[in-house]
This record gives structure tokens, C-alpha cells and sequence, in this order.
């Protein structure tokens, strides 16, 4: 009999840490598991960790070099947050993957630049040139805009932040546009005359807001719609740790942070 009890146990045991490993979810209330992309995001947070720290709370910092496995991880519980992306793309990102992932805090903004490559300046620039833009949907958009705010196309009225190069209505200098990977136009600035930039994949390329031709407006529609979000999966907003990382990642030490270390490439929204 003690036997059949001792085996009970043991199995009661081994089922229950079973699923407790579901999920990757941890059990510890004051550790925060958060993915981000290596620049500026990581960065930003190893400065909220030490305030975190204050708190009693640990922050571990996942990295991660695409815009899909975060969100994925999120979702599946194998981490608590992530803190890569504009809510533009978290919103479409759910719509397109059935996903369930809210925003708990806007926390910055990376203004877009044009950059020069084979043409110096916007006045050089010839008929025909070449200029890159980012291949996904949201800042495939968000680059057209940026173009137009400079005069060197116009787009569809009605296409706003969804616009793709069919939406252009006017091209007087027949410009062509050359649509790459996010990730990959920095390596290819030589290879056109002008390139459109996000700001993360700028700063890990050595570029400095300084030096673009042109930025996005900051009181333009483009601060409002890329605004860079601590995401979590919903359900999950008022968790005390999440709620402790959002008061984090707005303090001043972080605020103080962005704006001495990338000096407008990463403007604070709070």
C-alpha cells in the first residue's frame, strides 16, 4: 500500500512539473522576461533594469534580430514582453496571425531619415534615380510618406499609411523605387542614389540623424502611428511586474538615456 501511495505521489509530481514547464512561463512574479531588437531597444533596457532593480524586480533581456519571433514568443508565453516595434505593426501583426497582443506603454520614436548614397543632396538628384525603401507593408508606407513630405512624389490622397508604390500619383523625376529589406538597405546606401531608413537599423549602421537629408516630421501622422510600444499579450497589462517595467522604462534615468546617447535618433514620448 505504501508502495501504491509512493508511486501516486511521484506521478502527482511529475505531471504537476510537467505543466508548470508549459509554456516556457516562469513562476517567479518578481523576474520580467522581455525581448528586444539590439539597438536602440536593448539598450534602453539594461538602463530600466537598474531601476527595476531598485524595485526587487529582475529584468531579463532576450535579443532577438527579426520582427516575428518576438511577437510569437509573446503570444506563446515564452517571454512576458517584447519592446522592438511601432504599434502600427503590432496592429497589423495581429490582424495578419491571429494574435493577441496589446500595447502597455508608448515609449519612443524613431524618426525615419533619407540618406545619401551615390547622390549627395536632394537638388542632385537625377532623373531616374534609385531609392530604397523598406519592403514591408508598414514602413514601405511610412517611406513613401516621408518622399512625399519632400516633394519628390505624391501619393493617393486616401492611401495614407497603408500607401505602396502603386498609390503614387505623381513621380515628376521618375524616381525608381527600390524595394529591400529593412535590414539590408544600410549595407546597399552605395548601391542607389538615396535610401529611407528606419532609425534602429540607421543607428546600428553608424548613421546619426545628422546626417540624413531629410526626417519625419515629429508633429506629423507618422509620430503617432510608429510610436515604439512595450507590448504584452492581453490579459497580461496590469501584471505588477509589467506595470513596475512600463514605470521603468519611463523614468528619468531612461528619458536621460535616449536623448544624450542618440541625440534625436531616439525621441522619448513621455
Amino acid at each position: 500500500m505504501k508502495k501504491k501511495i509512493l508511486a501516486l505521489t511521484l506521478a502527482s509530481v511529475a505531471t504537476l512539473s510537467l505543466l508548470a514547464g508549459c509554456g516556457g512561463k516562469k513562476t517567479d512574479d518578481k523576474t520580467v522576461t522581455v525581448g528586444a531588437s539590439p539597438t536602440p531597444h536593448a539598450a534602453v533596457l539594461e538602463v530600466a533594469k537598474e531601476v527595476l532593480a531598485k524595485e526587487g524586480y529582475t529584468l531579463e533581456i532576450k535579443q532577438f534580430n527579426d520582427y516575428i519571433v518576438p511577437n510569437q514568443a509573446v503570444e506563446d508565453g515564452s517571454i512576458d514582453a517584447n519592446y522592438f516595434q511601432h504599434i502600427t505593426y503590432m496592429n497589423n501583426f495581429n490582424e495578419e496571425n491571429g494574435t493577441h497582443l496589446v500595447s502597455v506603454a508608448e515609449v519612443h520614436y524613431e524618426p525615419f531619415g533619407l540618406y545619401a548614397g551615390k547622390t549627395a543632396s536632394l537638388d542632385a538628384l537625377p532623373d531616374g534615380a534609385q531609392i530604397a525603401v523598406p519592403n514591408d507593408a508598414t514602413n514601405e508606407a511610412r517611406a513613401l510618406l516621408l518622399l512625399e513630405q519632400e516633394g519628390l512624389i505624391t501619393l493617393n490622397k486616401d492611401a495614407g499609411i497603408n500607401a505602396t508604390i502603386l498609390d503614387i500619383v505623381e513621380n515628376p523625376k521618375n524616381l525608381e523605387i527600390v524595394e529591400l529589406e529593412a535590414a539590408q538597405i544600410p549595407s546597399r546606401l552605395a548601391d542607389v542614389d538615396l535610401a529611407v531608413i528606419n532609425g534602429n537599423y540607421a543607428i546600428g549602421a553608424g548613421l546619426k540623424v545628422s546626417d540624413a537629408l531629410a526626417i519625419e516630421a515629429a508633429d506629423g501622422a507618422a509620430a503617432e502611428a510608429y510610436v515604439n510600444v512595450l507590448a504584452v499579450k492581453e490579459g497580461h497589462e496590469n501584471d505588477e511586474a509589467i506595470q513596475a517595467l512600463v514605470k521603468a522604462l519611463k523614468s528619468d534615468e531612461v528619458k536621460q538615456f535616449m536623448e544624450e546617447t542618440y541625440q534625436g535618433a531616439v525621441v522619448p514620448v513621455f
